[in-house]
């Protein structure tokens, strides 16, 4: 029997990097799952036996669609995982940010996320259950010069988590924040690229620039942090909601790599 033997799931960003990883596990540990996505995810959906739904997470109309086409379909809502998100442009200081800029990051990463768990709490309650992981980043821990609607998007996803898994838990609807740091994905090589334009260096100088911060001296994968998902999807972590699981070398406590 799988970790998550029985179980439906879907997965936003379920064609990015850390998504297409969880979802993969998720498969190989015994759920059903619908991958959802602005992006092509079909392929990765046949490969795993699972659904694909293009997905604008920040339309309530579409997340209603969604929930209710799988409970139609499949019975029954047991795992949301909300992955989709974007970084914005992480090159400005607050002054220098457009209130367009703040408003469309805020849009995805935060609105996007407060749709899916409002859509799939009612549907979880109807299971018996269930456990809801929002994707943050070890950046909503500590401050940075820019990149604050990034910052501040994720910093809200931590508390809105809090705020799910305190009305949930009567329910039996788990609530966890997961905080990724520098992992290797296509978002992370768009910074470096960016990076490195600006300051004229490389993009494995700038890539660099990043290890050194990470005390344990590496990047850290996708499927690092999809396995942190599903512990946190499934029955063993039964007894942990509204938490916040930092998953990043160490980075947000200090430190470089020696």
């Amino acid at each position: 029997m799988g970790r998550v033997e029985g179980k439906v799931a879907i997965v936003t960003g379920g064609a990015g990097g850390i998504g297409s990883a969880t979802c993969r596990l998720l498969a190989k540990e015994g759920a059903k799952v619908v991958v959802t996505d602005v992006a092509d995810g079909q392929n990765l959906a046949r490969e795993i036996g699972g659904a694909y739904h293009h997905h604008d997470v920040t339309s309530e109309e579409r997340w209603q669609d969604i929930v209710t086409g799988v409970e139609k379909k499949l019975g029954r809502l047991d795992i949301l995982v909300n992955a989709a998100g974007i970084e914005g442009d992480m090159t400005q200081g607050t002054p220098e940010t457009s209130l367009k800029e703040w408003k469309h990051v805020h849009a995805i990463n935060l609105d996007g996320t407060f749709l899916g768990c409002k859509s799939a709490m009612p549907a979880m309650r109807r299971a018996g259950g269930g456990s809801i992981i929002n994707l943050s980043s070890a950046v909503a821990l500590m401050a940075t010069p820019v990149s604050a609607p990034y910052g501040s998007s994720k910093a809200a996803v931590k508390h809105l988590s809090g705020s799910v898994a305190s009305f949930g838990a009567a329910d039996r609807i788990r609530c966890n924040s997961v905080h990724p740091g520098l992992i290797r994905t296509r978002m992370l090589d768009d910074i470096h690229a960016t990076r490195a334009r600006a300051k004229n260096i490389s993009f494995d100088e700038s890539r660099s620039l990043s290890v050194v911060r990470v005390p344990m001296g590496v990047l850290g994968e996708p499927e690092d942090v999809a396995n942190l998902i599903l512990f946190l999807a499934s029955d063993e972590s039964r007894y942990i909601t509204g938490a916040a699981h930092v998953i990043d070398g160490g980075w947000s406590v200090g430190g470089t790599a020696k």
